[in-house]
């Protein structure tokens, strides 16, 4: 359910995106009629319609989030609150300049703070990501350092990547990347980091067992 949260947002503002983008006359009176009275000159043309109405959705979709967890008395993480107040702030600029710069901001200034927390907490001497995982495993001191820096260089990393394909590639381009590119890498680099950390977490054959 979880998991199911946290990719939501971005779900659905790729669902958005793409209905609009297919029907741009559409969009642009959707975005025109509701969407007026916050943008610049009141009127939304095609070619911007469907990442407003995206950003809008996202907007809302993140409120959500929020509020369920609330409503389940679950815990809301720093970064989700972090997460809001960009999508809140960079979408809102979206929205009234009806310009998609702002939106595709969001996730390098996301990917940065979480990087950037990390390197925090390393410096004050606290391990972020032992703090997240430590209750699931036990690892080397040297170990969770490693791990942690792979993090913070896979958040550094993944910022400057989604910069490269906003200003590379049209929006269209990024919006798919936003969906397939970055949950596909964080998978590979969970994956990697599982195969790495498994032998870390062999345990001993009772003696005995496993001789011929």
């Amino acid at each position: 359910m979880k998991l199911l949260l946290d990719f939501l947002p971005i779900l659905l503002f790729f669902g958005m995106f793409k209905y609009a983008e297919g029907q741009p006359e559409w969009a642009a009176a959707t975005a025109s009629h509701y969407l007026g009275f916050m943008v610049a000159g009141s009127v939304v043309g095609p070619a911007e319609a469907p990442v407003l109405l995206a950003t809008v959705v996202v907007i809302a979709a993140t409120l959500a989030q929020i509020a369920i967890l609330m409503a389940r008395g679950q815990k809301i993480d720093t970064m989700l609150w972090v997460s809001l107040a960009l999508v809140v702030v960079l979408g809102g600029a979206t929205i009234y300049f009806h310009s998609e710069t702002f939106i595709k901001w969001k996730p390098t200034l996301l990917y940065w703070a979480m990087a950037g927390g990390l390197l925090i907490g390393q410096l004050l001497g606290k391990n972020g990501i032992r703090a997240l995982m430590g209750s699931q495993m036990s690892l080397p001191d040297a170990v969770w350092l490693r791990v942690n820096q792979a993090w913070m260089a896979f958040f550094s990393f993944m910022g400057a990547l989604n910069l490269w394909v906003a200003y590379s590639f049209s929006t269209s381009a990024w919006v798919n990347f936003k969906l397939f590119g970055g949950m596909g890498l964080m998978f590979a680099f969970v994956l990697a980091q599982a195969l790495y950390l498994n032998k870390y977490l062999q345990t001993d054959e009772p003696p005995g067992e496993g001789k011929p």
